[in-house]
């Protein structure tokens, strides 16, 4: 990639924002609408957790392959790709007559959305070569995500409520063509020098991995264990097949040896935790804040924004500590106070009172504010920059996995809980066992923040990106505890 000026790095970052905008803005939206979608539909609870889930399974099974092929066939080339089959996915969501084409329709999405996110985090990385540059663009672009979180449960509102459900999906049409537009005329094409091969044997087993995983927790409640433990087996078979199968690649899907670094997988496995704890938290949320308090969807929504501003508050403070200090203490506040949020509503069912919930949303929106920069600048940084494509993937794979596993679990908890009885009476109490499960997250995030940004981590991440790095590419790309 040619070297762009300070503007024209500036208009780069503008346009690969745009394309999380609607990447996250469709997920804030939609859980806003599902007690509409749930009435209209006839939807049980696995249904509302389908359409969620459909959507962020896809794009986790499919990041590292998209980051890859960006990487060989050119950034530009996939992104504008990503675009258009995500624009063309919302338009089919839109018109949707059951519960069951309206989840291939969030899967034809996710096919779109796969090509965004990785592919414009690879942009950013090769557009902004400087440690420090990069960690602040980071964080621009962690506060989109702030954003889409303060604008999604009030705009979702105001369009179920005057609208219906339906044009919520409207949303991505002028936001989706206008980026597209923009990167044919302004962000340069890029390519890795030695793009990885294709690796179809692994991308079909972290298919089988993460599809059965999530088919046999969202179905365990109804289904009984008859049905899914064959998935259950599944699940273990691809994942020891995977375990066994690539380190064996010259080049393969996912290169394992990038664990080796603490930094990197602490981030994997913060992000996990982090975006769990955000799937579950806002299935929780708007289900308790609809159906048992009764609100409709644009109140729903106002309630969401003391969890939003902050959110969209701190994560540019935080790309800034990470840029200037380090991973740790953005880290540390993040799993302090995403900690004591769950325990609010775990421990002291903060849902039943205004002051509680307010204060337990804030401390929400406060620690998934500065979670979100160090989690990319880690797993960026900490692998060659010729594969800054499969590097950003990882990153949002495990983010996707994450919500996945969290929208999962904590909704095959509450279903369990609540099973026949009266929705509003049990949902209190069905729903305390994920917000300790929420809780359990906060206490990963703290406690791998504070294991994997110390000297002998940072001295596991230097010795990795040694490692990784070939005769012809020693520049590994800067190691993160420091940069």
């Amino acid at each position: 990639m040619p070297e762009l000026s300070s503007r024209r790095r500036l208009l780069v970052l503008a346009i690969c924002c745009m394309s999380l905008l609607i990447v996250s803005l469709d997920n804030t939206v939609l859980n806003v609408a599902l007690p509409s979608m749930q009435r209209d539909l006839h939807a049980a609870t696995s249904g509302l957790q389908w359409t969620i889930d459909a959507y962020t399974l896809v794009l986790a099974s499919l990041l590292m392959l998209a980051g890859s092929t960006a990487d060989r066939v050119g950034r530009k080339k996939v992104f504008m790709t990503g675009l258009i089959v995500f624009t063309v996915g919302s338009v089919l969501c839109s018109v949707a007559p059951n519960l069951s084409l309206l989840v291939v329709f969030r899967m034809v999405q996710a096919i779109g959305g796969s090509m965004l996110n990785p592919v414009a985090m690879s942009i950013i990385t090769n557009t902004f070569t400087d440690a420090r540059e990069r960690a602040r663009a980071i964080g621009v672009w962690g506060a989109v995500v702030g954003i889409s979180m303060a604008v999604g449960p009030l705009v979702g509102g105001l369009l179920v409520q005057s609208v219906s459900w339906r044009s919520i999906f409207w949303v991505n049409l002028p936001v989706g063509l206008a980026p597209l537009l923009l990167t044919l005329r302004f962000v340069p094409e890029s390519r890795a020098p030695k793009a990885r091969r294709p690796d179809p044997i692994g991308q079909l087993l972290v298919i089988a991995l993460f599809g059965s995983l999530t088919y046999a927790i969202i179905e365990a409640p109804d289904a009984g264990a008859a049905t899914v433990t064959p998935f259950a087996a599944i699940a273990l078979g691809a994942l020891l097949a995977l375990l066994w199968y690539e380190p064996r690649r010259a080049e393969p899907l996912i290169d394992l040896r990038f664990f080796r670094s603490a930094p990197f997988s602490g981030a994997t496995v913060i992000a996990i935790g982090a975006f769990a704890a955000l799937g579950g938290f806002l299935f929780l949320s708007t289900l308790y804040l609809q159906n048992v308090r009764g609100l409709d969807a644009l109140h729903a929504g106002l309630w969401m924004l003391p969890m939003a501003a902050p959110a969209f508050l701190c994560a540019p403070l935080s790309g800034r500590l990470v840029g200037s200090r380090g991973p740790r203490l953005p880290l540390l506040v993040a799993g302090t106070a995403m900690t004591a949020s769950g325990l609010l509503f775990a421990a002291f069912e903060a849902e039943t009172s205004n002051a509680t919930l307010l204060i337990g949303y804030v401390l929400f929106g406060i620690g998934f504010g500065f979670v979100n920069a160090p989690i990319t600048n880690t797993a960026v940084s900490g692998m060659p920059r010729a594969q800054a494509g499969v590097a950003a993937a990882v990153a949002s794979t495990s983010r996707q996995l994450g919500q996945t596993l969290g929208v999962a679990v904590v909704g095959a908890v509450l279903a369990s809980g609540i099973h026949t009885s009266a929705y509003r009476d049990t949902f209190v109490s069905a729903a305390r066992p994920g917000w300790w499960i929420l809780t359990a997250c906060g206490l990963a995030v703290l406690a791998l923040g504070l294991l994997t940004s110390g000297r002998w981590a940072r001295g596991t991440a230097e010795r990795t990106a040694e490692s990784l790095s070939s005769p012809g590419v020693r520049e590994a790309a800067g190691v993160v505890a420091g940069t």
